[in-house]
């Protein structure tokens, strides 16, 4: 949009000063926004990473490669399954970003290689060893379509405990803080009737003096 907005300006201020475009300048100037449209429309292309490329590499960047692959793969997933996928996408986009700044001897990093080195991208393969004819047909109580369904939602919930698991950290933080300021600027009294009960212990605070007693 950029390039054809300045190949448009860049033409009236041609006309402007040199003179009218007349035909072949409009011809021009068409062929230029074309040129463009078609080049920026297809790059850069995001390579897609190949199945055996998930497993490679720390959590975070299998993380990134899945996601990708993973979209990859929508178009040839049945209309629920493409819902879901995109609920993956989402979720795996913030499962990466917890997993900035953690080392490979976390405990949740064997979780999260599982789920996003094998887990979600066996799950797409034994879906689409099953010819197209067969998918919907019931097999041992149910279909390939329902049982895919069923599994990708599995998948999605592990990946929100994983990323809620990795955010408890952070969560407490934020309510010990928060506990702290409300002391410290609003008095104990108000600490005590306006903070909800959030299971976070109370740091002993009556060694910090107040602003007042400062």
């Amino acid at each position: 949009a950029i390039a054809v907005v300045a190949i448009w300006i860049g033409a009236g201020i041609f006309s402007a000063i040199v003179g009218p475009l007349l035909f072949w300048g409009l011809m021009a100037t068409l062929l230029a926004t074309g040129i463009a449209v078609g080049l920026f429309a297809s790059f850069p292309k995001v390579k897609v990473p190949q199945r055996a490329e998930l497993k490679q590499g720390n959590p975070k960047q299998m993380v990134a490669r899945t996601e990708i692959w993973l979209e990859a793969q929508r178009p040839a997933l049945p209309p629920p399954a493409q819902v879901l996928v995109d609920q993956l996408g989402v979720q795996l986009d913030a499962l990466g970003l917890q997993l900035t700044g953690l080392g490979d001897d976390e405990p949740a990093m064997a979780e999260v290689r599982e789920l996003v080195g094998e887990y979600i991208p066996e799950t797409i393969d034994n879906y689409r060893k099953i010819p197209a004819h067969l998918r919907s047909e019931e097999y041992a109580g149910k279909t390939a379509d329902a049982r895919l369904v069923e599994s990708l939602t599995k998948l999605s919930g592990e990946v929100d405990r994983v990323t809620r698991r990795l955010a408890e950290g952070a969560l407490d933080d934020l309510a010990i803080k928060s506990r702290y300021l409300e002391y410290r600027y609003g008095g104990a009294e108000a600490l005590e009737e306006g903070m909800p009960d959030t299971g976070v212990p109370l740091p002993d605070f009556s060694a910090i003096p107040t602003k007042q007693e400062r």
